[in-house]
């Protein structure tokens, strides 16, 4: 009997890229993920990409999914001709020269669907990447960081690269995302 083999990943070669600034990524109408009036402490999401020099990432294309300040998580549209909805929980933006993007949107709520704490999910695109990095946002203060489940899984020294910071004017919170070296953000085998 054979042992089995591990699956095949593309080579450096096959990648393809930068392409996001003419692409899925040119509009920043997918910045804005919860409209006026969506109940929830509006604030405004900053990542920023870094490089395993510190340098910032200028090509790279930022995907979020988050709860609604209440934990749940809006459905999908049901066709391409719906209008979108007033909370769509999904936002797509591509980095600027200085390596980040600001998404609009309201701070989530713990996840109705388990005792885990509230985060936003991060999707990130860019060339050199043969696979997606899959990491989460968390917000300092909330107390349900000690029992979520899937921050249980990363060593404590480690936690703080999954943790937001809030900027000095109170509604922004900043995100770095570090892809190598010191700091380097702890990301998931999704």
């Amino acid at each position: 009997m054979s042992e089995p083999q591990e699956p095949l990943i593309a080579s450096a070669s096959q990648t393809v890229g930068p392409f996001f600034h003419v692409g899925p990524g040119a509009s920043d109408r997918c910045g804005v993920l919860a409209a006026p009036g969506i109940p929830g402490e509006r604030i405004r999401l900053r990542i920023r990409v870094l490089d395993g020099d510190g340098a910032p990432v200028d090509d790279a294309m930022v995907e979020i999914r988050q709860a609604d300040a209440k934990g749940a998580y809006a459905p999908p549209p049901a066709g391409p001709e719906d209008p979108p909805p007033a909370f769509a929980g999904f936002g797509r933006l591509s980095t600027s020269k200085d390596g980040d993007c600001c998404f609009e949107t309201i701070r989530p709520g713990a996840p109705a669907e388990s005792a885990g704490a509230a985060h936003v999910t991060v999707c990130l695109f860019m060339r050199g990447l043969l696979r997606h990095l899959y990491t989460r946002i968390y917000f300092p203060g909330d107390p349900a960081l000690d029992r979520d489940p899937i921050l249980s899984l990363v060593p404590a020294e480690r936690r703080p690269t999954l943790l937001a910071q809030r900027a000095a004017d109170g509604a922004t919170w900043d995100f770095v995302v570090r892809l190598q070296g010191e700091r380097e953000t702890v990301f998931f085998d999704v």
